[in-house]
């Protein structure tokens, strides 16, 4: 018999206080996530917010003609619906799942009710934000500055981290969608990491084989972002 979905296997909803944890748990909706399903449109209210646990959310910025770039990926780190409780009820981005998996929803009223009560959730929530804003920046920095080689290091790198596992299921396709390049740019990239020996890439399916050889690899934006992740929300911390 499977076991019943713990909430704890998402690491921000782990680092709650006991008594907030509580309070939402019979209120978390175990949901899944399949690939390709949209969770928000630009301009929407938010209804509910998301904490994925085995599954990637990709925060894209779509353009007029359609075209789109990522700005973010969430994963086990973290919730999806930032915007929600930094006061703008809706966001321009779009939240599209990227990797297939799992996770947990809240009703927007009761995340609200305890960002609201300005304790131990309201900062723990802020300093998620933070980091993410961070991941943000850095991003915009790394898709003008550094070689597509290096970008594509990072997004397997920063992908993995939210996952726990060494294994991607993504085509091409959705890859050069997410950096907001051409396919042919990602199948060269992932040509040259490939015949580096650091992926083993068929069929939708990316296998990283030398996780120390992506980190050489890339730029410095990835170790910014890990580092500040590490910093604002260790492991084990109780909010």
């Amino acid at each position: 018999m499977a076991s019943a979905p713990d909430p704890r296997d998402n690491h921000l909803l782990a680092m709650l206080p006991d008594d907030a944890l509580a309070s939402w748990s019979p209120q978390l909706e175990p949901v899944d996530m399949p690939l390709g399903q949209v969770l928000y449109e630009p301009g929407v209210r938010l209804s509910h917010v998301y904490f994925p646990t085995t599954s990637i959310v990709s925060l894209l910025y779509v353009m007029e003609d359609g075209a789109s770039a990522e700005i973010a990926v969430v994963g086990n780190e973290g919730i999806v619906g930032i915007s929600l409780f930094m006061g703008g009820e809706s966001t321009p981005s779009r939240a599209l799942v990227q990797s297939a998996g799992k996770g947990f929803r809240l009703e927007a009223a009761a995340m609200l009710r305890e960002f609201n009560r300005a304790g131990p959730v309201l900062h723990l929530l802020l300093r998620y934000t933070q980091a993410l804003i961070t991941q943000m920046s850095q991003t915009a920095v790394c898709n003008r500055h550094h070689s597509l080689d290096q970008q594509l290091c990072r997004w397997l790198l920063l992908s993995l981290d939210r996952l726990g596992g060494s294994e991607l299921v993504m085509t091409q396709e959705l890859i050069a969608n997410m950096l907001g390049v051409r396919r042919e740019g990602v199948t060269e990239a992932a040509g040259h990491l490939q015949r580096a020996g650091l992926i083993h890439y068929r069929r939708g399916h990316i296998t990283v084989l030398d996780r120390a050889g992506l980190e050489r690899r890339t730029c410095e934006c990835y170790a910014v972002v890990k580092r500040e992740y590490d910093r604002l929300l260790p492991q084990g911390d109780p909010g």
